[in-house]
């Protein structure tokens, strides 16, 4: 399959100022993030964003970057944007792959986007969560399936309810049940993309802060792809980015695009 990676990437941040500029191993974490996202397979790697200094860091290593509106309300509406300028036919995939994701799977990334087809106009992916820390916690977002592997629901709220469970402890996961963890990570029909910005907000979505639920309350399927293990955490701190650093120095094993 053929897709495009857009890469939504904002100079803004309020725990790691200039986080895509950040250096990793002698590149810009935003230029380490596209790297990762061309082995996954991409015809082509974007990264969007409204300054010009993550453009001319971009040039500087031969990504790929476009401008766009500084007013954007979510990275959706700025891949979106991104999609148009390059004038991608309709039915065209786009995976949005985030700007602090420089330990993202390849695999993963073209795995999702394989999940695109004539009735699915978006895809998503998830794991199971193994710390009953995780099931309560509301930062992170869980979401159920059906029995064809398409999201129902996407929730702060631990879903499902192991009712039994749950009455005898809260401290364990029970065998058997393993709760999914929502990845986010995005792949979209190029229609559907363009669409979605003239979507009205959902009352589901206003409640819990999650833009996905935009896409179900509408009616629209949302296929998940289910891996076995947690991927690696993005970076959204100081001590996440010494992490990934290290990561990238070989001294915890994993190789740098």
């Amino acid at each position: 399959m053929s897709f495009t990676v857009i890469i939504p990437a904002r100079l803004a941040s309020t725990r790691l100022p200039n986080k895509p500029l950040a250096d990793i191993a002698g590149k810009p974490m935003v230029v380490r993030v596209a790297e990762r996202a061309a082995l996954a397979g991409a015809a082509q790697v974007v990264v969007a964003t409204d300054h010009a200094d993550i453009v001319a860091a971009c040039e500087r290593h031969g990504v790929q970057a476009r401008m766009t509106r500084a007013d954007h309300p979510s990275g959706t509406d700025r891949i979106a944007e991104v999609a148009a300028a390059l004038e991608l036919a309709p039915d065209a995939v786009v995976v949005n792959v985030q700007g602090d994701e420089p330990l993202i799977d390849p695999a993963l990334v073209a795995a999702t986007a394989r999940l695109i087809g004539s009735e699915v106009p978006m895809a998503t992916a998830a794991h199971p969560i193994q710390d009953a820390a995780d099931a309560f916690n509301p930062n992170v977002v869980k979401v159920v399936l059906d029995k064809a592997g398409r999201a129902l629901y996407f929730s702060r709220a631990t879903i499902p309810w192991h009712r039994d469970a749950f009455a005898q402890t809260r401290e364990a996961l029970s065998d058997g049940y393993r709760p999914l963890r929502h990845v986010g990570l995005y792949a979209y029909r190029n229609a559907f993309l363009q669409a979605y910005p003239q979507l009205a907000l959902s009352p589901l979505e206003q409640i819990e802060a999650l833009e996905q639920l935009r896409v179900l309350w509408h009616g629209y399927p949302i296929a998940v792809e289910v891996v076995a293990h947690a991927p690696a955490a993005g970076v959204d701190t100081p001590e996440d980015l010494e992490r990934v650093r290290a990561c990238f120095a070989g001294t915890r094993g994993i190789a740098p695009a």
